[in-house]
């Protein structure tokens, strides 16, 4: 095998496929990276098992000799990035792997690549087609509120449903639950079953990372066990969480009573961010009053202090307060623009919070229990 490479495309490409390289594995062989050249290109490869990516690499590619190789991921990630050579030559044998550019030259021992797990490719005849930006916000709005430390495997990781005529991605630790709804492409007839497509959080970061700007559209299909990702330069597999997810739809507040108060992110954020500026890992709550034109928004730790932020606001109805994690909160305005805007429904100090936005996001939080 023998192919030269412009370094900085092959290191992007390489970075991220040592996403999904495990740190510690006993199979040594999982921790490179499979680099496979043919006629047709190159594609990296890296697997743990549970996750893996294959990665087309077609900008400046030179291929000599077609062959495979495995690349220590330590080493060669240390050399695309410490490299000041614009293009690199890998060289593989028998005997290893020789890296050489203009003023350099490395060689590296190689495993056996015909050793190295076979990664599934995208050959699905039904899937799911999505608008790229629509898949990011899907991933992005509901992987943060997941619990990949939970005792419960179903909440570490996204729930994903799919039918012929939307697509809906739930999140939820047990103390809050993010939704993200939108409309999807179903190719051949495919759907999921249930509540049982739920991708887990590491792999759903690794999708959000994989995806790039160039691309219109993202491909999906789930299976029974696991879920594969198509964009225009990788395929990603992964595993499913096994479990059942719990019945999101439940959480979701029916009423028709409540308060819907009209807000912009950006001042909450701010407002937010000033009154957890007294709060600690002890103490996270911090109480929204809603009354008089106002959001009041109060912080009090004993060995820290107290602190008060107020926000005019469109509500002239009775005062209700509301203890939150303020973390929590936070969270939901880190996925939106500062300029978006949204609803906050609430209803009494006992009832959860519901936030909405007009492009079919919800994200409901659980009160805590007041102190004072």
């Amino acid at each position: 095998m023998k192919i030269t490479c412009e370094r900085e495309p092959l290191a992007a490409a390489f970075q991220l496929a040592v996403g999904v390289v495990p740190t510690r594995s006993p199979k040594e062989i999982l921790q490179n990276v499979k680099m496979t050249v043919s006629d047709s290109g190159l594609v990296l490869t890296a697997t743990d098992m549970e996750v893996g990516i294959r990665i087309v690499v077609a900008e400046g590619v030179r291929i000599d000799r077609p062959g495979t190789a495995l690349l220590p991921v330590t080493r060669t990630n240390a050399i695309l990035r410490e490299s000041s050579d614009e293009t690199l030559t890998f060289e593989a044998d028998d005997r290893g792997i020789l890296i050489t550019g203009q003023r350099s030259k490395f060689k590296l021992p190689s495993a056996n690549p015909m050793e190295f797990p076979q990664v599934a490719g995208f050959e699905e005849q039904a899937y799911h087609t999505l608008p790229r930006p629509l898949f990011r916000e899907l991933l992005r709005r509901t992987v943060f509120a997941t619990d990949a430390e939970s005792s419960r495997y179903a909440l570490g990781g996204v729930l994903l449903e799919m039918d012929s005529e939307k697509v809906i991605a739930v999140g939820t630790d047990g103390r809050r639950l993010a939704k993200m709804e939108g409309k999807g492409t179903a190719v051949g007839g495919h759907h999921t079953e249930g509540m049982h497509t739920i991708i887990p959080t590491r792999a759903v970061l690794l999708m959000d990372r994989a995806l790039s700007d160039k691309d219109e559209t993202v491909d999906v299909a789930a299976r029974s066990s696991d879920i594969l990702v198509r964009t225009s330069r990788c395929t990603i597999y992964s595993r499913l969480v096994e479990g059942r997810y719990p019945n999101w739809r439940q959480v979701f507040p029916q009423r028709s009573a409540a308060e819907q108060i009209e807000m912009t992110v950006g001042p909450l954020f701010a407002a937010l961010r000033q009154a957890a500026i007294v709060a600690d890992q002890e103490s996270r709550g911090v109480d929204l009053t809603f009354a008089d034109g106002t959001l009041r928004i109060e912080g009090n730790t004993a060995e820290v202090g107290q602190s008060q932020v107020e926000l005019p606001i469109a509500y002239t109805g009775k005062s209700i307060t509301l203890t939150l994690d303020h973390r929590y909160l936070a969270d939901f305005c880190k996925v939106l623009e500062a300029d978006a805007n949204f609803t906050f429904e609430i209803e009494s100090t006992q009832a959860p919070a519901l936030l909405s936005t007009a492009d079919h996001y919800s994200y409901v939080i659980m009160p805590m229990a007041r102190d004072h």
